[in-house]
């Protein structure tokens, strides 16, 4: 039997997304761990991925527009072939360039892959909003299992960076990755089966910034939510570990990498397979839609628990010992699992509040929301693991969690209509 047009879509769509987040998470860890061996501080760390998320912000607001008008599946041609782009760039990178070339040029090349992601992004979540079944929980269920497999895929990328920088080097790393991704993308352009919409010529840019409160309180709440995450994420738990796993030889460089890119893709596989079964565990087929719009603060507000109790040991409980790294080891994967269902939760509401005329632009606005947060985050993880180790990371993260619970509670239930009818109460 012949699949439906808009499952092969589907299918195609979610391959595509799974191949770039794989060369995605890879790359952050070959760059990170890398250039942290050359001597790089936290706060130079964080700059490397600053243009990353700051593109991240600006192509979010215009590839909406873009695809509205010229389609999804040019999207995200795009964003593959950008990503090829980038990767082939980043090999040239030469170790006898001065310093300031070196973190400049590697920005602008993070620049064009944070671009390359957002578009690909886009295209994929919007495709859901359009494939998808109708009702409540297939919506639901199509956009959890897209979020939480891309999220286990990127986990195995951090896993398969790190042990590519151990095993091969970094421009062989970089290298195979460019290749296995322009594969693929060829391979999409030529297998690619019909059910993506075409777009609108008439599509203007100003529809972009959406008139939906609902649109713009979600779009708040990722951005603390995201900014919670990346603030201890990016920089300050790879530099703690590296900083207790390393012994400063090499054998002990590569052991340490091996260990760090482990914990960072058990951590994203957990998230994202929690993310997966988000509608389940939220029992989200018999509950009303009201409901799930309220649980969207009370889930944030649970995480908000996680890191502030982590800040706490951490801070009465000064050094290192087996015993407390393997509980800050057991809360952080205990905040994956909650993070992921808020997280998968938002992913639902957005796709829920939006029009499918309107899905690609408020799906756009809503991920740069989502890239202005890991952009505040990258930026705060660097600073307070300088400042003030992984526990001001934490503590920084509790407080965020805690502002993204707020504007949560300002979601306004919608009513038979789709009108927003009042706002969520207690």
């Amino acid at each position: 039997m012949s699949r439906p047009p808009g499952l092969s879509a589907y299918i195609a769509v979610t391959a595509a997304y799974w191949a770039f987040m794989l060369t995605d998470g890879a790359l952050r860890m070959l760059v990170l761990l890398h250039f942290h061996e050359l001597g790089f501080s936290p706060v130079q760390l964080a700059y490397l991925f600053v243009f990353y998320e700051v593109a991240g912000i600006v192509t979010n607001l215009s590839a909406g527009w873009i695809a509205a008008r010229f389609g999804l599946a040019t999207t995200l041609y795009c964003g593959l072939t950008l990503q090829v782009a980038a990767l082939m760039a980043l090999a040239q990178l030469d170790a006898d360039w001065p310093l300031t070339l070196s973190v400049v040029y590697v920005m602008l090349v993070q620049g064009a892959s944070g671009v390359a992601k957002d578009l690909a992004k886009m295209s994929s979540k919007s495709a859901v909003k359009l494939l998808a079944p109708g009702g409540q929980s297939g919506l639901f269920r199509w956009v959890a299992v897209l979020t939480g497999s891309k999220n286990a895929v990127k986990g195995l990328g951090f896993l398969l960076g790190a042990v590519l920088l151990g095993m091969a080097g970094f421009v062989p790393a970089i290298l195979g990755l460019a290749v296995a991704l322009a594969v693929v993308l060829v391979a999409l352009i030529c297998l690619m089966p019909a059910g993506l919409p075409r777009g609108r010529k008439s599509a203007k840019f100003r529809e972009v910034l959406s008139k939906n409160a609902n649109i713009n309180w979600l779009s708040l709440a990722r951005v603390f939510l995201f900014g919670a995450r990346d603030v201890w994420f990016v920089v300050g738990i790879p530099i703690y570990f590296y900083a207790i796993l390393s012994d400063g030889t090499a054998a002990g460089n590569r052991s340490a990498f091996f260990m760090i890119g482990s914990f960072m893709a058990v951590w994203t596989i957990l998230y994202g397979a929690v993310q997966a079964s988000a509608p389940r565990i939220l029992n989200a087929a018999s509950r009303s839609g009201p409901d799930l719009v309220r649980a969207a603060r009370n889930w944030a507000l649970v995480l908000a628990l996680v890191p502030a109790t982590l800040a706490a040991i951490l801070w009465s409980a000064p050094g290192q010992s087996l015993t407390l790294t393997v509980v800050v080891v057991c809360g952080l994967l205990i905040f994956g699992a909650l993070f992921a269902v808020n997280s998968s939760l938002h992913s639902y509401l957005i796709l829920a509040f939006s029009t499918d005329a309107r899905v690609t632009m408020d799906v756009g606005f809503y991920y740069m929301a989502n890239a202005a947060g890991r952009l505040i985050g990258t930026l705060l993880s660097g600073l307070a693991y300088q400042w003030g180790g992984v526990q001001l990371c934490l503590a920084t993260a509790a407080v965020m969690i805690v502002v993204s619970a707020l504007a949560a509670a300002r979601l306004q239930v919608p009513d038979a209509g789709g009108d927003a009818a009042h706002p969520v109460t207690p």
